[in-house]
């Protein structure tokens, strides 16, 4: 028998493999496999049993086709709103409860409180002067120190004032708030330092000074003048955030929070003053109510999805608390506010109602904040009208030339 030599390469036949072993041999092990079925071909290879093999697009027919260039089918199907493995897409904000809220509630009151109290002054009004004085003085020093507690450390509010930028709310805020607070307690430490007996039969220079009208109308002044940016600007740092419920209604959320000041100012100065010289303070606690009962209107029913957080959980019932409390307590006061007795009850629900809505917004800023579709949603919606903005504008017109 001739020898043979290993380099070179032995003929196939359809009884041997290319490794010269017969195709039965070789298909063996093939089907022994896990989870594989095939049988041996001519050649040595081997093939599904399931069948001849397939072509490209026989293979994904069976599959379940996915493309749809050629009979029309949908490539993929309608994405649903999903974040990275469930994450939050929108980062919270830091701020605590009840800390915000009621920073919130007090700056809005204290805003108010100072306006009226200014008022006062000019019209020969003592008594309703003094408890605004002593309302816009005890709420701002209390707003500074809740704002302080969130922040954790002291220095970090002195640290807000080193530097003035205006496109930031937050750093016109505190410029805001600093001023206002100085006037304010100024204008409530004189208040209350004059009207002491011991201060008032002194003849020295402080008594003297504690006592000046023009003094206390200067402070009072200057207090009323930050009173209202006080009132309204906390609204525009939350619309400033990416928070989505807070940053769709922006345009009506410093009308909600003015207007909510306004009521629990002129609330609480009702409350605290005689029946006789509370008129201005009633009159204003009936019209901040309702600003604030419109615009709230508007801010959940107006905005989609995003208005949804308004509605749900602790903050829907917040929410409906404020409007019952704001609601209750505007009627009573254009009502009963002419008697003690309705002049309180009347001041304390519209007290009570500004609170509840300024904790309300909070949480409803912070549910939405914590679900992907409200800031999917919003986008796709914004999306889809550029698009059919774009396709309206990139149409031809209908109308003939007008040469033809």
């Amino acid at each position: 028998m001739p020898r043979q030599d290993p380099e070179v390469a032995q003929p196939e036949t359809p009884e041997m493999g290319r490794t010269g072993v017969p195709s039965e041999d070789v298909a063996a092990p093939l089907d022994h496999r896990p989870g594989v079925s095939g049988v041996a071909t001519p050649g040595g290879g081997w093939r599904r049993a399931d069948g001849p093999s397939a072509s490209g697009r026989e293979k994904r027919k069976r599959k379940g086709r996915r493309g749809g260039a050629r009979d029309g089918d949908p490539t993929v199907g309608d994405a649903d709103f999903q974040s990275y493995y469930g994450r939050q897409i929108v980062k919270s904000a830091v701020w605590k409860t009840p800390d915000v809220p009621l920073y919130l509630f007090l700056g809005g009151a204290a805003g108010s409180s100072a306006v009226l109290g200014a008022g006062a002054e000019f019209t020969g009004r003592p008594a309703l002067a003094r408890a605004a004085h002593l309302i816009a003085g005890g709420g701002a020093i209390a707003s500074v120190g809740f704002l302080i507690h969130d922040l954790g450390r002291p220095e970090r509010f002195l640290h807000m004032l080193r530097v003035f930028k205006p496109t930031s709310p937050l750093s016109v805020g505190s410029y805001i708030l600093s001023p206002f607070s100085t006037a304010a307690g100024g204008a409530a430490a004189l208040s209350l330092l004059g009207s002491l007996p011991a201060v008032r039969r002194s003849r020295g220079w402080f008594p003297r000074l504690v006592r000046s009208t023009g003094l206390r109308r200067t402070a009072s002044v200057g207090a009323a003048a930050f009173g209202g940016p006080m009132a309204a600007y906390t609204a525009v740092l939350l619309a400033n955030t990416a928070t989505p419920s807070w940053h769709e209604p922006g345009n009506q959320l410093p009308f909600v929070f003015t207007g909510s000041g306004l009521a629990a100012g002129g609330g609480l100065c009702m409350a605290f003053t005689p029946v006789a010289e509370a008129g201005p303070a009633r009159k204003a606690a009936v019209v901040g109510a309702a600003v604030e009962l419109a615009a709230m209107h508007k801010v959940e029913h107006d905005h989609g999805i995003v208005s949804e957080p308004f509605h749900l959980g602790r903050a829907g019932t917040l929410l409906r608390a404020a409007r019952a409390c704001t609601t209750a307590g505007a009627v009573g006061a254009a009502v009963l506010g002419g008697r003690r007795w309705g002049a309180v009850a009347s001041g304390a629900l519209l007290a009570a109602g500004s609170a509840l809505t300024r904790f309300g917004v909070f949480d409803a800023g912070m549910a939405s904040s914590k679900d992907p579709k409200y800031v999917v949603v919003p986008q796709r919606e914004r999306m889809a009208a550029r698009v059919a903005a774009s396709s309206s504008s990139d149409a031809p017109s209908s109308a003939a030339p007008s040469g033809a």
